[in-house]
């Protein structure tokens, strides 16, 4: 198998010339010199990017190592204050409101799987269904883990499937870079 990944790779075949869905463009952010997964990744139509166009990322998703570990529990997107937020997928808003000390929107979908949105001046109430695209609420300041960028503005974007946090970009289609040996 891995003679075969490596005549492909080498030879210049592509998954579109073999017939197979190519990649997806690196996500905003990552630099084009970073490597590249041998893999075919397809991505998920159901789901995509909840500000447009698509942002940069200001700090990505760090899985915890057990259930209460540190980790960055989803990513951070660079925003402007008052921009729409999105829909990342059809389904139903299960959360839109005041929590803690910031605005935010929760919005569940097939298989168990929910999307957080924060902070956001939510324009959706608990109950409504929503459909990729639509906007759920506008972003506001507040998120203090983005002070230091340009806009001082992040939207933090987070995905679980029931007790599990997920990186939320694997809905996109990006995941992780897995990296063969090229002997």
């Amino acid at each position: 198998m891995r003679l075969l990944i490596s005549t492909l790779l080498c030879c210049g075949f592509t998954a579109g010339s073999m017939g197979l869905p190519a990649a997806p463009a690196e996500p905003p952010g990552r630099s084009p010199a970073a490597p590249r997964a041998a893999a075919v990744s397809v991505p998920d139509s159901r789901f995509g990017w909840p500000l447009a166009p698509p942002p940069a990322v200001a700090r990505p998703f760090e899985a915890p190592e057990h259930q209460y570990g540190p980790g960055h529990r989803g990513v951070d997107l660079i925003g402007e204050v008052g921009q729409p937020v999105l829909a990342a997928g059809d389904g139903l808003v299960v959360y839109a409101g005041w929590m803690v000390d910031r605005n935010l929107v929760s919005i569940e979908h097939v298989d168990g799987l929910r999307t957080t949105y924060e902070p956001v001046a939510p324009v959706v109430a608990v109950g409504d269904q929503v459909t990729r695209g639509q906007p759920i609420g506008h972003l506001e300041s507040g998120h203090l883990e983005c002070a230091a960028e340009p806009s001082g503005t992040c939207l933090h974007w987070g995905a679980r499937r029931r007790l599990d946090y997920l990186d939320p970009l694997r809905l996109l289609g990006y995941g992780h870079v897995r990296l063969l040996p090229w002997t």
